[in-house]
């Protein structure tokens, strides 16, 4: 029973998994950042050519 206890701690069948697991999230979580930036700067720019069109329209 003590031998299957060694083996099992010092096994590391499982630290490729959590070390994909870990890297996953952070890329998933980067791109939510990145999404979260163009959608701000997207949202200002089609405020902008509204507006500007809006002007153009009423002249």
């Amino acid at each position: 029973m003590l031998n299957l206890f060694k083996t099992f701690k010092n096994s590391e069948d499982g630290a490729v998994t959590v070390d994909w697991v870990v890297l996953t999230a952070a890329i998933v979580l980067l791109g939510a950042a990145v999404g979260s930036s163009i959608k701000t700067g997207a949202t200002g720019l089609a405020a902008d050519v509204g507006g500007d069109m809006t002007a153009m329209i009423t002249e």
